[in-house]
């Protein structure tokens, strides 16, 4: 018997995922350095204020935007030119944000890529460069320095009476734009104990991560103190090579647990369902209600010679359509996601639709899950 291309597809789409099942090794399971954090090792988000120059007239209006004007007076006067009593009436400066993130155990000397961003009213940065601008942390200190040539991604182009843009022509990069200056001092060798911070909190998740650590040890040094903290005491044998202990632990592979949740995104449409999201038995019945309203002009004119008027009226149509196909369909107690996917999808619901039904489901008490609006 020879089989249709669609239904040689099904079959071996049907043989993909039963392997899939049945290989629980690989199934659902994440290295621990995927789903956790090790407490110390963390970026530090940097801030400076700058200015651009060199901008094709398309910087900030210095007799409109006030800071930028400061800036550059006072940037002059540190380089001895004094520019107090001119008319200053540039457009290739504009006064910018720079951000960037001080990586964990960066060193001096080493750069970090920056994003520069217009504060003021520029159009555009694209060709400008970047003066020198000290990047502090939350502690108000000064950890790097960028200064550089920026890329700008999207761009801007005018006429009379037209303009055209694409992408933010007001924000920029600058690869490896900044100079670390100053460095975090955090000690990793001198750590007795080490928390790991699950990313996802979750306690049967954090219980596991003990277990895989400790069954990789050889004796309880780990202990999952809350949903989403693992204490770890540093064996005595590594306590001069605590590097060599946390690679072990990044790639040791635990089965993480999830609460079942849906998320609903109203302003694209979008709905996830994670996969343990069960409901209890309920009937469903899905319709569409349309109301269409059109005026029709009218307009009456008076006959030849008389004293009559002009009249505009309109003629108001409403027409009314009911979805009759719609049916109402019975959900089975405990059905899991594809059961839930395969009845919705029977109604012909739309993903607004279903937004409106899993919300319904859920103030029913029927759905057994959390639902979280984004």
């Amino acid at each position: 018997m020879k089989l249709s291309f669609a239904k040689r597809i099904f079959f071996l789409t049907m043989a993909l995922t039963l392997g899939v099942v049945d290989a629980k090794t690989s199934f659902a399971v994440s290295r621990i350095k995927d789903i956790a954090d090790i407490e110390g090792v963390r970026e530090n988000q940097l801030i400076g204020y700058g200015l651009v120059v060199g901008l094709n007239g398309t910087g900030d209006n210095i007799k409109s935007i006030a800071f930028t004007k400061e800036s550059l007076i006072s940037m002059l006067d540190r380089l001895g030119i004094n520019s107090r009593d001119g008319q200053l009436k540039s457009k290739n400066i504009a006064a910018v944000m720079v951000t960037g993130s001080l990586p964990a155990f960066g060193r001096q000397g080493s750069r970090i890529d920056v994003m520069v961003s217009a504060l003021g009213d520029a159009k555009s940065l694209q060709g400008g460069t970047l003066l020198a601008t000290p990047m502090i942390g939350a502690d108000g200190e000064v950890y790097a320095v960028a200064q550089g040539q920026i890329a700008v991604g999207g761009y801007s182009a005018s006429g009379a009476n037209q303009n055209v843009t694409k992408g933010v022509p007001t924000s920029g990069r600058i690869a490896n734009g900044a100079i670390i200056e100053n460095e975090i001092n955090f000690s990793l060798e001198s750590m007795k104990t080490i928390k790991l911070a699950l990313r996802n909190p979750d306690f049967t998740t954090s219980k596991r991560v003990a277990a895989a650590i400790n069954a990789m040890m050889g004796e309880p040094s780990a202990k999952a103190v809350d949903p989403s903290t693992i204490t770890l005491d540093v064996p005595s044998k590594y306590q001069d090579n605590i590097v060599d202990l946390m690679t072990k632990i990044e790639q040791l592979q635990v089965q993480p647990d999830q609460t079942a949740k849906v998320i609903i995104d109203e302003t694209s449409g979008i709905v996830v369902i994670g996969k343990d999201v069960k409901i209890s038995k309920l009937a469903i019945a899905q319709g569409n209600l349309t109301i269409k309203i059109s005026e029709i002009p009218l307009v009456s004119q008076p006959f030849t010679f008389s004293d009559g008027e002009t009249v505009v009226d309109s003629l108001t149509d409403i027409q009314i359509e009911e979805d009759t196909e719609s049916k109402l369909s019975v959900l089975d107690t405990g059905v899991n996601l594809q059961d839930l996917v395969n009845g919705l999808n029977a109604l012909g619901v739309s993903p607004r639709d279903l937004i409106s039904i899993l919300q319904a489901v859920k103030a029913s008490g029927a759905l057994q899950a959390d639902i979280e609006v984004i």
